[in-house]
């Protein structure tokens, strides 16, 4: 029986933190149950694909689909309030997520 090191997505874990506690301050400050429901829906997402890359480098299809959602309607939203707190920093995260998953991609294959 062998034994395989696997290398842990820490920033993947991290970004789905960060989608989670986001949600749930959105429901904190302004009472969003709208805000705690995507944060968990799409933090939960997030932290399933970055245990999926954990495993395997190449399964980044759940963290891209997370991310990419979550840049697109950020970045709207952003657009729209023009208000950095929450919209643009989460759009930002985002669209740096996507880009590094892209990006690990090119490197894996």
């Amino acid at each position: 029986m062998t034994c395989t090191a696997m290398a842990i997505d820490w920033l993947g874990f991290g970004y789905a933190a960060a989608i989670a506690l986001g949600g749930f301050m959105g429901y904190k400050k302004k009472g969003s149950v709208m805000s705690l429901i995507a944060g968990i829906l799409f933090g939960s997402m997030a932290a399933y694909g970055a245990l999926m890359i954990s495993y395997d480098p190449t399964k980044t299809f759940y963290s891209l689909v997370a991310s990419g959602a979550l840049t697109i309607v950020m970045g709207m939203r952003f657009k729209k309030s023009g208000k950095i707190m929450p919209a643009g920093i989460m759009a930002g995260l985002s669209l740096l997520m996507v880009l590094r998953l892209l990006f690990m991609g090119m490197i894996v294959m």
